[in-house]
């Protein structure tokens, strides 16, 4: 008696008149098996989704570079005439100095020699409009100036005595000396002139948020 064939399967196909033959059942898999492929199937999704998401999470940025250009409050409670504070900002240093009377006055006479006494240039920062001044500040006695030279990114040095010093010339009234090339600046961070550096020491933005505190990194506009 002749057979016929299901091209889906590897077993003949008996016809309808012919006994129940085992031999013509398709295969089926074994319950175990079936079991340990689920198995192996679900425990290599998981294992993809947890070698996804390092790589995912690898893009997003993290709270030290989220912190890095955040605005950083600074305080001037409790300084002294003549003090500098040191706060950092962005990775660089922020300079508040409060000012003595005889240091304010000492910028009549650097006005004529230093490069630019508006403070119309700048380095890497546009100087504000509060700090386009001759104190370069929104309160004449605190001085707050990104203590980077213009020049090659050194960090000068204070030089707030006056008088003549070593690389300093002998009419120094005060102010700041890169130590990298001589450049010199005066008490308001304003560089000058035929020295390596050709823009003043970058005036950050900041807004008082009290008589003694200030938030460095924010517009005065944006407070």
């Amino acid at each position: 008696m002749s057979e016929t064939y299901d091209p889906r399967l590897e077993y003949p196909t008996p016809r309808a008149d012919q006994p129940h033959d085992p031999r013509v059942e398709p295969p089926r898999m074994d319950q175990s098996r079936r079991s340990a492929l689920v198995s192996t199937c679900a425990v290599g999704a998981v294992g993809a989704a947890a070698v996804a998401y390092p790589l995912v999470s690898s893009f997003q940025p993290s709270e030290r570079a989220k912190a890095a250009g955040a605005p950083v409050e600074a305080d001037v409670a409790g300084m002294a005439p003549g003090e500098l504070r040191r706060v950092e900002w962005r990775g660089n240093p922020v300079w508040l100095v409060r000012r003595t009377p005889e240091m304010l006055a000492s910028l009549k006479q650097t006005d004529g020699e230093v490069l630019d006494p508006k403070s119309e240039r700048f380095y890497q920062l546009p100087t504000p409009k509060y700090a386009q001044n001759q104190a370069r500040a929104i309160k004449p006695e605190y001085l707050v100036v990104v203590g980077i030279c213009s020049h090659l990114g050194c960090s000068p040095s204070t030089r707030f005595q006056p008088g003549a010093q070593p690389s300093l010339p002998d009419n120094w009234v005060g102010g700041f000396l890169c130590p990298c090339h001589g450049s010199t600046f005066d008490i308001s961070g304003r560089v000058f002139r035929n020295k390596p550096a050709n823009a003043n020491l970058d005036v950050p933005p900041h807004v008082y948020l009290s008589d003694t505190r200030l938030l460095i990194g924010e517009d005065e506009k944006k407070a």
